[in-house]
């Protein structure tokens, strides 16, 4: 439930990336009711890397699931691994509305507009790219080749 909370207007200020702010959020609510460390930094590690692709299945199986969950309900990855009935059962707990994508992808840059910097080699580029005409992608190789090295 944590997991895009970094989103919310309570981290409109942040410069973290949301996803850091998720978890960080995540971490103090679950110290606060005594939960161990063990599982505490289980659950950072699944909120801090839903959104990094090929590393979340390298981890503990928590960690994994809560990306394949975002995959699948975000960019419908492995839709047609469940029948429609799994698939309406899920809906019918948890409704997505009719403008989900749309809303979703509002959500996304509404949380990290403020915060341009924190994208960088992220999906969450992305988002920005596709909503304001105005953002310009920072490039690897450019800030290689422009750093202060001589070689």
């Amino acid at each position: 439930m944590f997991h895009d909370i970094g989103l919310t207007e309570r981290y409109r200020t942040s410069r973290n990336r949301f996803e850091v702010d998720s978890a960080n959020a995540a971490r103090d609510f679950l110290r606060s009711y005594g939960i161990s460390e063990n599982a505490v930094e289980t659950v950072w590690d699944a909120i801090a890397l839903h959104t990094t692709p090929g590393n979340p299945e390298h981890k503990k199986p928590e960690v994994a699931l809560v990306t394949s969950g975002v995959e699948m309900d975000v960019l419908g990855l492995a839709y047609d691994e469940f029948t429609d009935a799994q698939r309406d059962a899920v809906v019918a707990a948890y409704p997505r509305g009719e403008s989900f994508k749309q809303g979703i992808i509002d959500a996304f840059y509404q949380g990290m507009k403020h915060r341009p910097d924190s994208t960088f080699g992220t999906v969450n580029d992305d988002v920005l790219a596709y909503r304001d005409p105005t953002f310009k992608r920072a490039d690897f190789c450019s800030i290689i080749l422009q750093s202060s090295w001589r070689s």
